[in-house]
C-alpha cells in the first residue's frame, strides 16, 4: 500500500506544482476553450479559459508510473489505453484551437483510433495478461464466453465509458472529481485483491485527478478538455477490462451512466416526438437551467457518483468471497 499512497501523492503533487506554469504557458499562446452557442447562456463566460489540462493530467500519472511499476502486463495495458486516449482527445483539442471552433476531429477518424485502441486493449488482455475471453455477470455470479466477440465488447466499453466522461466533462471539476471517485474503488478493488499492478496505476490516476481539481474547481482556471476526459475514461475502461468488470462498471461508473443515457434518451425523445424530456441534455445542463448554482450540482452528482461506486465495490467484494 505504501507505493500506492507514495505513487499517487507524487502524482498530486507533479499536478499541483506544474499547473501555474502550464496555465500560464496556455494563456500567452490564447489557447482558451470555445464555447458552444447552444449551451447555456452563464458558460459564455468561461469562453477563453485555458484548456488541455488533460497534458498536465497525464504527466502527473506517467512520471510516478513509469518509475514504480514492476511492468506488470495488466497495468501496462490501462497506462496504454489511457495515454491513447488522451493523445486522440489531444488531437480533437489542438484542431478545436487552430480552426477556433467548439468541433475538433472528425467522427469517421474517431471511429478508426477507437477501434485501434480496442484491438490493442484486447491483445494486452488476452495475449500478453493470460485474461479469458469471458464477461463475469459478478451480481449474478455467473460468465459468458464471448470468444471473438470479446474485442467488439471491449470497443463499447472503450467507446461508451470514454464518450460518458466527455459529456460529464461540462461542468468546473464535475469530470475530474466523478472519475477519482471511480478510481478510488478501483484502488480498492485492486488492492484488496492483491493486483498491485492495477493498484499504483490507478493511485496515479487518482493523485493526478484530485491535484487538478486544485485548478480545475469552481470558478476553473483551466479545463482539462477531451485529452483529459478521453484518456480518463480510456483509464476507466482499461480498468475494467482488466479487473473483468466490465458489467460492473455499469454500478460501478453510475454517474457516466446517467449522463450519457440523459443524452440517448434527450435525441431519441425529440426525434421519435419532437419533444424533448431535458430542458437541456446532458442532465446536468438541466439542473443549471433550474437554476441550480453549479457548485450545488458539481456536489450532488460527487454524492451520487460516491453512492454508485461504493454499491458497485460492494457487489464485487460479495462475488469474489
Amino acid at each position: 500500500m505504501g507505493e500506492v499512497l507514495i505513487a499517487g501523492t507524487a502524482s498530486l503533487l507533479i499536478c499541483i506544482f506544474l499547473s501555474p506554469k502550464f496555465i500560464s504557458f496556455l494563456r500567452a499562446r490564447e489557447f482558451g476553450q470555445n464555447i458552444r452557442e447552444e449551451g447555456p447562456e452563464g458558460h459564455h463566460s468561461k469562453a477563453g479559459t485555458p484548456t488541455m489540462g488533460g497534458i498536465i493530467i497525464f504527466t502527473a500519472i506517467a512520471v510516478p508510473f513509469l518509475l514504480l511499476t514492476d511492468l506488470d502486463w495488466r497495468a501496462i495495458g490501462v497506462f496504454g489505453a489511457a495515454v491513447a486516449c488522451a493523445l486522440l482527445g489531444f488531437a480533437d483539442d489542438y484542431t478545436k484551437l487552430m480552426k477556433k471552433r467548439s468541433l475538433g476531429l472528425r467522427g469517421r477518424t474517431k471511429l478508426v483510433v477507437m477501434i485501434l485502441i480496442s484491438v490493442g486493449l484486447w491483445l494486452v488482455a488476452t495475449r500478453l495478461a493470460d485474461l479469458p475471453d469471458t464477461l463475469n455477470l459478478r451480481v449474478v455470479d455467473a460468465t459468458i464466453d464471448l470468444g471473438y466477440l470479446y474485442p467488439f465488447f471491449i470497443y463499447l466499453v472503450v467507446a461508451g465509458t470514454t464518450n460518458a466522461v466527455n459529456l460529464t466533462d461540462g461542468l468546473d471539476g464535475l469530470a475530474a472529481g466523478c472519475a477519482s471517485i471511480v478510481l478510488l474503488a478501483y484502488i480498492a478493488i485492486t488492492f484488496t485483491t492483491d493486483q498491485l499492478g492495477l493498484s499504483l496505476v490507478a493511485g496515479c490516476l487518482v493523485g493526478a485527478c484530485v491535484g487538478f481539481l486544485w485548478f480545475n474547481s469552481f470558478p476553473a482556471s483551466i479545463f482539462m478538455g477531451d485529452t483529459g476526459s478521453l484518456g480518463l475514461g480510456g483509464a476507466i475502461a482499461g480498468m475494467a477490462v482488466m479487473t473483468k468488470t466490465e458489467v460492473l462498471l455499469i454500478i460501478l461508473g453510475g454517474i457516466f451512466v446517467i449522463e450519457a443515457l440523459s443524452v440517448m434518451i434527450q435525441v431519441f425523445a425529440f426525434q421519435t416526438f419532437r419533444k424533448r424530456v431535458f430542458l437541456m441534455a446532458p442532465i446536468h445542463h438541466h439542473f443549471e437551467l433550474q437554476a441550480w448554482s453549479e457548485t450545488k450540482i458539481i456536489l450532488r452528482f460527487w454524492i451520487v457518483a460516491a453512492v454508485c461506486a461504493a454499491i458497485g465495490f460492494t457487489l464485487y467484494q460479495q462475488s469474489v468471497i
